[in-house]
């Protein structure tokens, strides 16, 4: 990517885990209502509206995931602490805890032009490289295979978009991906969610490629 050309990304997600016997449909409604508020929020690149069903596609839990890429931190700032949306979550499920990475590369696929319907994230530790040599670059070389494998990934038919981050607090990488129909049971997936609704106002100001 040109010097110029040099495109920001954060991460973020919170899950609400809900009970066993929860109506999902109620999450389902809710979207229905309001997912469209943020379909031109500014310095959003993607909100996917994400839920998992206890029992459904091998998920033991009922969950609503909320899922976004931002490129610009202080609208996400203003979004998670300014009272720009994040209030609703907190005076309707508490706070939850919510996870972030700084993003490393976003591609898009040739499920570009779908809506997605399906979406999956792998969460992967990083330990420490012993690294015989000494340089500290066990980590960059990581991140290169990591990124070379995303590139390849990104090809596949119904890949809508992929995206890398990485949390340096508790040294995990994050890979996700939105399919344009189900995830693929060969797909190497922590989690596998469906979509309810994308608000992507800013799809086309994410990075192509690598964030550097």
């Amino acid at each position: 990517m040109p010097p110029g050309d040099r495109r920001f990304m954060y991460a973020k997600q919170y899950e609400i885990t809900l009970p066993a016997d929860y109506d999902m449909r109620i999450i389902r409604k809710r979207v229905a209502d309001f997912g469209h508020l943020l379909d031109d929020r500014a310095g959003l690149g993607l909100k996917a509206y994400l839920i998992r069903e206890r029992s459904s596609d091998g998920s033991p839990v009922n969950q609503y995931a909320p899922f976004y890429l931002w490129n610009d931190v202080g609208a996400m700032a203003q979004f998670l602490a300014g009272g720009g949306g994040f209030q609703g979550i907190i005076r309707d499920f508490g706070r939850p805890t919510v996870a972030h990475w700084t993003g490393i590369a976003s591609v898009a696929g040739p499920g570009r032009k779908f809506v997605p319907r399906a979406a999956s994230r792998r969460l992967t530790p990083l330990p420490v490289d012993p690294e015989t040599e000494a340089t500290g670059l066990g980590l960059t070389a990581r991140i290169e295979q990591e990124n070379a494998a995303l590139a390849l990934l990104a090809r596949r038919d119904g890949v809508h978009t992929a995206a890398l981050a990485i949390d340096p607090q508790h040294w995990q990488l994050l890979r996700f991906v939105l399919w344009s129909d189900a995830v693929p049971a060969d797909e190497q997936a922590t989690e596998r969610y469906e979509v309810l609704h994308l608000s992507a106002p800013g799809l086309a100001e994410l990075p192509n490629g690598r964030t550097w």
